[in-house]
């Protein structure tokens, strides 16, 4: 098993370049189903989850191939219309090859996800949208079995703000009859970079990045090439790391309008930033001040981050209030920040963070992917060693993160055990 194992202590310093946006790619990926020419995309992560879904999609019968940070994606012998549970249950983003399926095949078999580690993340979204879209759908032994001749445009009203219903439903409209409209639709970066994709392959689709995305459906979409957009939260992730470690950082290939929320806050924390189109420059030159968190839907402050700025928030100055609305489930990393000397109550869906000196190394263990992230930016902070067990939740989002930290002068080191 491996483990991550931190010598904390040492400000972060130098340069890193950020990563293709791992929640981009996946439906991008998947929207390789709607066409039979090829789609090729660049900027593609080195990530397990985007391993796992180009073999999915190979066994559905796309011709798949990767050459640097490069794959061209070929649907035109598509000859298998399911995501089997062992494939879904390791990655809910397998749940975005329904809509594609159904607008271009007619049908579709995809297995119900199952729990996650971090709450809920119901898929009845999806089956409400493709009925209202004209399409029968059965749930039986496990999977969702979706059948339409051909899809109707419709109004499609979500009751919660779902990123993946968003961008399934937007893909299975851009091959439907008529016009359809997605009211509350999630106003993401990555829903915005899809639809760009997507317009780039012939689909007609206005107001991606608002609360109404409209899409008027064509018969088919062409081939075309897509630059991935850079990791939002992977840019925060090490945003975050050289700020409580005191550090001096640029980050290379990224985008700072995608991350106002975070950088708000990193401000507020006594950070001094610097932007231009691609790079974003942080130094630290004093002790962290701490901030409140409530995470929300985009443009507010993202879900993904909380984890980060809870760790943050450990080693800053005063005390600070973190409230999660997301999903019920994501302070499982506060117990382990415990053991590494954190003071942190927890009521509900709200953490009070008292800040404290310094936090002492000691042997942790990762919960899901961002929590991953925390003990990590915890290590780069504690005083002696801090081992981190259960880190391959890191690779399903994170691309060698311990080489792009060590470049940056941290003592990180991976070990088999």
């Amino acid at each position: 098993m491996q483990k991550l194992v931190i010598q904390g202590g040492i400000p972060l310093r130098g340069e890193v370049r950020i990563s293709g946006a791992k929640n981009a790619a996946l439906p991008m990926m998947c929207a390789s189903l709607l066409t039979s020419d090829v789609l090729q995309l660049s900027n593609m992560p080195d990530l397990h989850d985007i391993a796992t879904m180009r073999k999915l999609l190979e066994q559905m019968g796309v011709k798949a191939v990767v050459q640097g940070d490069e794959m061209t994606l070929h649907g035109a012998q598509v000859d298998r219309l399911e995501a089997p549970y062992d494939m879904v249950k390791t990655m809910r983003a397998a749940v975005l090859v329904l809509g594609p399926l159904v607008a271009r095949f007619g049908e579709a078999r995809v297995s119900m996800p199952g729990g996650c580690a971090i709450g809920s993340r119901p898929v009845d979204i999806h089956i409400k949208g493709l009925q209202a879209m004209g399409a029968q759908v059965f749930i039986e032994h496990g999977y969702i079995h979706a059948q339409a001749k051909r899809l109707k445009g419709a109004r499609i009203l979500f009751d919660i703000v779902s990123v993946t219903s968003t961008e399934n439903l937007m893909m299975a409209a851009a091959l439907a009859e008529g016009v359809t409209v997605l009211e509350n639709a999630a106003r993401e970066p990555e829903v915005v970079d899809l639809a760009h994709c997507l317009i780039a392959m012939g689909a007609k689709i206005e107001g991606a990045g608002s609360h109404t995305i409209v899409i008027t459906g064509v018969d088919r979409l062409h081939g075309t090439t897509h630059r991935i957009m850079p990791d939002r939260i992977e840019s925060g992730t090490f945003l975050v790391a050289a700020a409580a470690t005191g550090g001096s950082i640029v980050l290379r290939d990224t985008r700072a309008d995608i991350l106002d929320a975070v950088l708000e806050k990193l401000t507020e924390a006594g950070a001094c930033i610097r932007s231009d189109s691609e790079n974003i420059h942080l130094d630290m030159m004093d002790r962290p001040r701490s901030v409140n968190v409530r995470t929300a839907p985009y443009p507010a402050f993202p879900t993904d981050m909380q984890a980060q700025f809870m760790a943050l928030n450990a080693i800053a100055e005063g005390s600070a209030m973190v409230v999660e609305t997301i999903f019920e489930n994501r302070f499982m990393h506060v117990q382990e920040l415990h053991r590494l000397g954190a003071r942190i109550d927890v009521e509900g869906n709200t953490a009070l963070i008292h800040g404290i000196d310094h936090l002492e190394g000691a042997t942790v263990m990762a919960t899901d992917l961002r929590a991953s992230a925390c003990l990590i930016i915890a290590g780069l902070v504690a005083q002696g060693e801090t081992v981190i067990d259960r880190i391959y939740h890191l690779d399903r989002g994170y691309e060698h993160i311990e080489i792009k930290l060590s470049q940056l002068g941290a003592n990180i080191l991976r070990i088999n055990k």
